[in-house]
């Protein structure tokens, strides 16, 4: 089984997982209810696979929960470590911009 992608990915497998069993639903009957490839849960419980905000809804609709659920808490550095984002404030720092301006 390879590594998951990123801390995130890795959350969201776990989530994903865990409300399954929770609702003790198989990967079949998620696939069908969320109108997603088995192949790709597959995926996304993995922490492999990077979904679309589309497939984030439809997994919360079949969930019957709110979208959010599957990034609360996540922050920049949970990302992979060839994405790096900075705020407004720490680009305008770093390049030395002063408000000012």
């Amino acid at each position: 089984m390879k590594d998951a992608a990123s801390p995130a990915a890795a959350h969201l497998g776990e989530l994903i997982r865990d409300l399954r069993h929770k609702t003790s639903m198989s990967r079949k009957l998620l696939a069908e209810l969320s109108d997603l490839d088995i192949s790709h849960i597959a995926r996304l419980e993995g922490g492999i696979g990077n979904p679309t905000i589309n497939s984030l809804i439809q997994l919360a609709t079949a969930f019957d929960v709110s979208p959010t659920i599957f990034v609360e808490g996540l922050t920049a550095a949970d990302l992979p470590e060839d994405i790096r984002p900075r705020s407004n404030i720490e680009y305008r720092r770093t390049h030395g911009i002063d408000d000012a301006s």
